[in-house]
């Protein structure tokens, strides 16, 4: 598994029902609450062949509420 970090930036006012909805759709291993540019920080792990962009797309993006989103790819360095 690989973990990825998506940051997520909210609509204003919707950032609770942002997160009560990823995790309704248990794509989130980790969701945090976040101050500056950004509302949310999500940890998601997928396998290493799943495309990324497509499983963001169809999985977090459509969330009603998320206006922008920021997704980091993690590699192992050590």
């Amino acid at each position: 598994m690989r973990a990825v970090f998506v940051q997520l930036q909210c609509q204003p006012g919707s950032t609770y029902q942002v997160a009560d909805e990823l995790f309704e759709r248990e794509v989130a291993s980790e969701l945090y609450s976040t101050s500056g540019e950004y509302d949310l920080l999500m940890k998601i792990y997928v396998e290493p062949d799943v495309d990324i962009g497509k499983f963001i797309n169809e999985n977090v993006a459509n969330v009603p509420g998320i206006v922008r989103s920021l997704t980091t790819l993690t590699f192992k360095a050590f």
